[in-house]
């Protein structure tokens, strides 16, 4: 079986701006007032070999970028790839609002969000993963 038929129909689903919003509209029931017409696909793309690239990326507005990883195999490294990805993400932005890490003008942009969608068998009994938590417990001997 391909491996990537998952994220394909992932990706297909949410290609439509209809599914997108309801996809935002579940994950933010508070706000009703987003239309399809606020929603802006920022989703990286594979072109070269080695350059990241996610499942799925929208802006909403000027205000919200919420990142979606669909994975059928549980790894907490998926938080660290979450994590390249949104860099790349804002890379990309501020290159297109033409806006520079390194001048003195404070940077704007929108607050991230960053949501895995596990939909594999094995039980995970976390809803929210922290990479302190999981990477740097040095600090607090977790395990």
């Amino acid at each position: 079986m391909k491996q990537t038929v998952k994220a394909s129909v992932f990706e297909d689903l949410f290609s439509n701006k209809e599914y997108l919003l309801q996809l935002y509209q579940a994950l933010h029931p508070e706000d009703t007032t987003v239309l399809e017409s606020d929603l802006e696909y920022v989703t990286l793309q594979q072109v070269m070999a080695n350059n990241p690239y996610n499942d799925l990326g929208f802006k909403v507005g000027s205000r919200l970028m919420i990142l979606v990883e669909a994975q059928s195999t549980w790894t907490e490294n998926i938080i660290v790839r979450c994590i390249m990805y949104l860099a790349q993400t804002w890379k990309d932005y501020f290159i297109s609002s033409k806006q520079s890490v390194y001048a003195s003008t404070k940077l704007e942009f929108p607050e991230p969000e960053l949501y895995v969608l596990y939909t594999g068998s094995k039980t995970i009994s976390k809803t929210e993963i922290s990479l302190s938590e999981e990477f740097f417990c040095w600090k607090t001997n977790c395990n």
